[in-house]
Formats: C-alpha cells, sequence, structure tokens
C-alpha cells in the first residue's frame, strides 16, 4: 500500500486525538525535554496545523517530528485509540526527508550487498591508528555508526532453504539484521526445524521502515511492492522476522497476512523443544517494537524459562532505550541521553550477558557501556535459545 499524502486524511487521523495528556507520562521525548511540542499530543497539534495549512515546516516546527523515536509507547496507552504510528509516517511524508538526513549512509544499511564487505572493512579501520584518527574527521552520523560496530567481520547471512512445496512460513532477513543479526536468524531457522515447522529464507532487503519514518514516501512504496513480490514468490503461509523492527512496516505491506516475530509460534510448539541447562545470569531487555507492536514479550519469557538454570534479570526501563531505526545514528547525543537509564540500570543488575531482540538496541546499549569501559556479552534471545537447544525431542514438555 502506497503511503498517502493527502492533507484530508492527516487532518482526520489527528481529530481523532482528544488531547487528554495520558500519553505523556509514556513518552521518552517529553520526558527528556519536558517541552509539549515534544510529546504526542504536541506532534498531532503540528501534524494537524501543517494538514490544514495553517503552519509551513520551518526547521523549529519540523524538529519535534524529526526527534520522535516512534516507539509507540503513547499508541499502547491512548484510550481514544489514536492511530499515532500512521499519522506520523504520513506527516513525515508529507514534509519530506530532513535536510540533515544522512541518506548515503542509509543508503548503504539498506543494502546487504554493500553492507556486509562493508562492514568487514569498518572492524579493519576499527584496529588501525590512523583510520581511527580519520574516522574523527567524518560526519555526525558516520561517526556514530562506526562507534556501534565491534570490530570483528560479519557473520555470513542465513542461506535460503530449500523449502518443501509450500513451506509452513517464511523468513524475512531485512537489511541491517540480515547482516548484524545472521546468526540469530540462522538459529531461529534451528528452533524451528526443531519444533517440526518447514521454513523459507526470503532475499535480504529493506522493508521500507527506515524510508518510512525518514519521510521517503516513494522509496517506502517501492519496498513494500518488493516485500509483497518475495512474499508471494515464497508460497508460505505465515511470514515471521528474528527482529521486531520490521514488524510494523511489514504488516503494512501484507494487510490480512499473518506477520509475527516468531516467539508466539515458537511458544505455541514449545512442547517439542527442550533445552540443556544454562547456569548463567541474564537481564533480558524488550525493545519498543516487542514490546509495542509484537506484544510478543510473555512468549518470549515463557520460551526462555524453559532453560534450566538461566536466570532472568527484566531490564524494566521507563522509556525507549534511544536506538529507534536510525534516531541513534541523526541523532547521536539525544540517543545518548536517553540510553542512560538503562546504563544505569544494567549497572545495578550486574548480569552476565545482555538479551535484546532487536539489533539496534544491542548495538546502541553496547556501545554505551563499551564507552564507559564496561563489556558485556550481548546476543539475541533465539541465539541462546538456539544454542541450548537439546538435538533431540521426544514431543514432550521437559
Amino acid at each position: 500500500m502506497a503511503l498517502e499524502k493527502t492533507p484530508g486524511s492527516l487532518a482526520a487521523l489527528a481529530d481523532q486525538c482528544v488531547q487528554c495528556g495520558l500519553c505523556l507520562p509514556a513518552c521518552p521525548t517529553y520526558a527528556l525535554d519536558a517541552s509539549e511540542t515534544e510529546s504526542p499530543r504536541g506532534r498531532i497539534a503540528l501534524a494537524k496545523a501543517l494538514a490544514e495549512g495553517r503552519a509551513a515546516a520551518t526547521p523549529a516546527l519540523r524538529a519535534p517530528l524529526d526527534h520522535c523515536l516512534g516507539c509507540l509507547a503513547c499508541e499502547r496507552v491512548c484510550p481514544a485509540q489514536v492511530r499515532y504510528g500512521e499519522l506520523l509516517v504520513r506527516t513525515r511524508a508529507l514534509l519530506g526527508p530532513a535536510p540533515g538526513r544522512p541518506r548515503r549512509l542509509l543508503g548503504l544499511l539498506k543494502r546487504p550487498a554493500l553492507l556486509r564487505p562493508l562492514r568487514r572493512a569498518c572492524g579493519r579501520l576499527a584496529r588501525a591508528a590512523p583510520a581511527r584518527r580519520l574516522a574523527r574527521r567524518l560526519p555526525e552520523a558516520w561517526r556514530a555508526a562506526l562507534a556501534l560496530l565491534p570490530a570483528g567481520a560479519a557473520t555470513a547471512a542465513a542461506e535460503p532453504c530449500q523449502p518443501s512445496p509450500r513451506p509452513a512460513v517464511a523468513l524475512f532477513p531485512g537489511c541491517v539484521a540480515s547482516v548484524e543479526d545472521a546468526e540469530a536468524q540462522r538459529a531461529l531457522l534451528a528452533l524451528l526445524r526443531a519444533a517440526g515447522i518447514e521454513a523459507a529464507v526470503l532475499p535480504a532487503f529493506c522493508c521500507g521502515a527506515l524510508d518510512a519514518h525518514g519521510g521517503e514516501a516513494a522509496a517506502a512504496a517501492a519496498a513494500a511492492r518488493r516485500v509483497r513480490q518475495a512474499w508471494e514468490a515464497s508460497g508460505a503461509g505465515q511470514l515471521l522476522t528474528a527482529t521486531p523492527g520490521c514488524l510494523g512496516t511489514l504488516r503494512q505491506a501484507l494487510p490480512g497476512v499473518a506477520v509475527g516475530d516468531a516467539w508466539e509460534l515458537l511458544d505455541a510448539h514449545a512442547g517439542r523443544l527442550r533445552f540443556r541447562p544454562l547456569p548463567v545470569r541474564a537481564a533480558l531487555h524488550l525493545p519498543c517494537t516487542q514490546a509495542n507492536v509484537a506484544r510478543s514479550g510473555e512468549a518470549m519469557r515463557r520460551l526462555l524459562a524453559r532453560v534450566p538454570g538461566l536466570e532472568l534479570l527484566p531490564l524494566d526501563l521507563p522509556h525507549c532505550c534511544g536506538a529507534a531505526g536510525s534516531h541513534l545514528l541523526e541523532f547521536p547525543a539525544r540517543a545518548a541521553r536517553l540510553r542512560e537509564p538503562a546504563l544505569r540500570r544494567l549497572a545495578a543488575l550486574a548480569p552476565a550477558r545482555l538479551l535484546s531482540s532487536n539489533i539496534g538496541c544491542r548495538l546502541h546499549l553496547a556501545a554505551g557501556l563499551a564507552a564507559e569501559g564496561r563489556a558485556l556479552p550481548t546476543q539475541h534471545p533465539l541465539t541462546l535459545l538456539a544454542q541450548q537447544l537439546l538435538p533431540e525431542t521426544d514431543g514432550a514438555a521437559p
């Protein structure tokens, strides 16, 4: 479905808001800035003024709209059921891309075929002193991107399966996730096989989320068409993703299709999965997209609880950690301030590892820990489960 830029429809979405203010405590940017324009209802008022031609897209007006993380915590608590996520995407389409948006960098991130060799080169550069000095001269967004990437080569992507004529599910690898979260994607395929579920793997490309949230409406529409073509070619009955960051955009592209982040499906077949003991304390971070879009946190906790000896320490945070798609690259200083509560909480918990299902959140939190001199292994929960998976299952719950 192409992104609409009709002012009338945008104004109608804005009119759903009753300005009650119940969203304010849930909004991370309102907590950060204590400014009405940095709140959901403030942004809705700005969007309506733009749609009705009562305001112009000046830098001062668009800044709060660009700052929004799109975490959708406001949408989850809204008593009027305002479709804030849709309103945000349409408003940014009306505005167009921000002048300072790092379009070349994001263009690289959206292309796994380019990102994978670039990732390996960045790992080598990170270890060379002259390259580190050169990196300090790069634009802010590029420096932020380099700071996120740990040294070392990127892992190989999940290989396309040889599925049955009609596989039960298809895995959408995404763009950055297909490179940085390839291990988690292979883990998901292993868990699906153990549960007796046939799976196919779609080609790796961007779902359009980076474009949609950046005001690149035409590119987002083209990505949605590509998603539909890949889905139709798969012959599967359900679409899965190992990272919840793509979920909302995939659902927009495939209305009426069962699109999920795998946890509910694996939880429904948990009786076929058995795990080795793992006596370790692990902090569990629940990304905003998993909490507010997938809403699969309980299924994930139930599955992790099946690993004997694993002690889960909830990383309960008041708001988004600040990663939020491309936000950590476009506004690194704001993203770092939003990350501070998570770093303080991790220091108090003192876990042996950090689990999070969103690659952006994991990289963002790991970079913050590294800057403080506190190394902590980070891992996708699916990777942990696959590593502890017993090779044989008997169909009975342990």
